[in-house]
C-alpha cells in the first residue's frame, strides 16, 4: 500500500473528468472509500476544461490536472495533432501515478479516464509497481476509452447488463449500477418535503412536478411543460422547472394556489427531488440513476442524437414499471395535459411507480465499487 500523503493507506487516483455524469459517480466512489477506510488518498485526475475544476474541490478532494485528449469525430487537422496530444496526456499521467504512489485507478471513461488506462497500461511507474486498474461504465453503450481500459482492468464494472464492455475473459461485465453521492441515496423524501416545498416557494399540499433537462436545460421540455401551464393550474398541479442558465422561460400566472415556479439551475437537487412528486427530464446515466434511487416516478424523454442510449439508459426502470418514456418529438403540451397531469392525480398509481423505481435502482453501488477498488489493491481478480 501506498504512504502518499503521509498516510499508510491506498492511494487511489478516480478518473471521471470533463462532464457531471462522468464526475459524480468517481466523487461518490471517492466519498464511499473513506467511509471504509479513512486512511485512503484519493486524487482525482481531471483538465482545465472540465467541471472537475470546481466539483473536485469543493468535495475536499486533491485534483491533478493533465492535458485533455478530446477524438475528433470528423476527419481534421485534429486528428493529425492526436497521437501527440495522446503522448504527452500519458506522460502527465504516469508523473501524477508517481506522484502520489498510486496503487489503483478506477476509470469511468471519458478523455480523461483514457490517458490514465493508457499509462497503466504501459507497465510499470518508476517505483516499479503495477497499477492497477478497475472500470466503471455508467451507460447503456460504452464509450472507447472504457473498451480500451478493459483490455487491461483488472475488474469490469456496468450499470447495467450488455453494455458493451467487458473484462478479459467474460462476456460482460459485473452489475453494480451507478455509483451515486450520500446525500441522494440517503435522501428521506417524505421528512424533507415541507422544507423542500417552502425552499421553492411551493405549497405544503398537492401534487408537485419537477421539470430538468440537465443542467443546460431542454427547449423541448421547455416548450411542452410551460405550454401546459393553465391545465396544470387548473389541474391544482405545481411546477418546479429548471430550465436552463442560457434559457428564459416566461409563463403567466394562472393559480397562485398552483405556482409555477421557473428557475435557471438546481443547486440543491436533493430538495427538488424531495419537493416532487413526478418528474419530466432527460434520461442521461446520471439521471435515471438518481432518480430510481430516490424513488421518483419519471417521464424519461431521451435525447434525440447520438446512439439512442439514453433511451437503453431508462429502460430497466421503465420495464420495472418506475417510469415511462416519451419520445423528444412527441413531448407536446397535449402529451402533458393527457398523460402527466393524470399521473399526478392519481396518488395511488405515483406511490406504485415510486416503489417500483426505488427496486430497479442501485443506491449501495458506491459502496460496492469502493469494496471492489479495495480487493484489487490487495491483489483479488474476479
Amino acid at each position: 500500500m501506498s504512504e502518499s500523503g503521509g498516510s499508510s493507506g491506498l492511494s487511489v487516483v478516480v478518473a471521471g473528468g470533463g462532464t457531471a455524469g462522468h464526475i459524480e459517480p468517481a466523487l461518490a466512489v471517492a466519498d464511499a472509500l473513506r467511509r471504509l477506510d479513512p486512511t485512503v488518498t484519493v486524487t482525482a485526475l481531471g483538465t482545465e476544461r472540465g467541471l472537475e475544476t470546481t466539483l473536485v474541490p469543493d468535495r475536499g478532494y486533491r485534483l491533478e490536472l493533465i492535458p485533455p485528449v478530446p477524438l475528433p469525430r470528423k476527419p481534421t487537422m485534429d486528428l493529425l495533432r492526436l497521437p501527440g496530444r495522446v503522448r504527452a496526456s500519458v506522460r502527465r499521467t504516469r508523473e501524477v501515478l508517481d506522484a502520489v504512489d498510486a496503487d489503483v485507478i478506477v476509470g469511468f471513461g471519458g478523455y480523461v479516464a483514457l490517458p490514465a488506462y493508457l499509462a497503466a497500461g504501459r507497465g510499470l511507474t518508476r517505483r516499479r509497481r503495477r497499477v492497477r486498474v478497475v472500470v466503471h461504465e455508467a451507460n447503456a453503450s460504452a464509450g472507447i476509452a472504457n473498451k480500451i481500459g478493459a483490455r487491461i482492468a483488472a475488474r469490469v464494472l456496468a450499470a447495467v447488463p450488455r453494455s458493451g464492455v467487458a473484462a478479459r475473459g467474460h462476456a460482460d461485465a459485473e452489475i453494480v449500477g451507478i455509483p451515486v453521492r450520500s446525500s441522494i441515496t440517503g435522501l428521506d423524501r417524505a421528512g424533507l418535503r415541507a422544507q423542500a416545498r417552502a425552499h421553492f416557494g411551493l405549497p405544503a399540499d398537492g401534487p408537485v412536478l419537477l421539470v430538468t433537462g440537465g443542467s443546460q436545460g431542454a427547449r423541448s421540455l421547455n416548450e411542452a411543460v410551460s405550454g401546459a401551464a393553465a391545465a396544470l393550474a387548473a389541474a391544482g398541479v405545481s411546477v418546479l422547472h429548471a430550465h436552463g442558465p442560457k434559457n428564459t422561460l416566461e409563463v403567466a400566472r394562472h393559480n397562485p394556489a398552483a405556482p409555477y415556479v421557473a428557475v435557471p439551475y438546481l443547486t440543491r437537487m436533493d430538495l427538488a427531488l424531495a419537493a416532487a412528486d413526478a418528474t419530466v427530464c432527460r434520461s442521461g446515466a446520471m439521471t435515471v440513476a438518481e432518480i430510481s434511487a430516490v424513488g421518483l416516478p419519471a417521464v424519461y424523454v431521451p435525447l434525440p442524437h447520438g446512439n439512442g442510449e439514453q433511451e437503453l439508459n431508462a429502460r430497466p426502470v421503465v420495464a420495472a414499471g418506475g417510469g415511462l418514456i416519451v419520445a423528444d418529438a412527441e413531448l407536446t403540451p397535449e402529451f402533458v395535459v393527457d398523460t402527466v397531469v393524470p399521473l399526478l392525480r392519481d396518488p395511488d398509481r405515483l406511490a406504485a411507480m415510486g416503489a417500483a423505481a426505488a427496486g430497479a435502482g442501485h443506491r449501495d453501488a458506491a459502496d460496492t465499487v469502493a469494496r471492489v477498488v479495495v480487493e484489487v489493491a490487495k491483489g483479488a481478480t474476479r
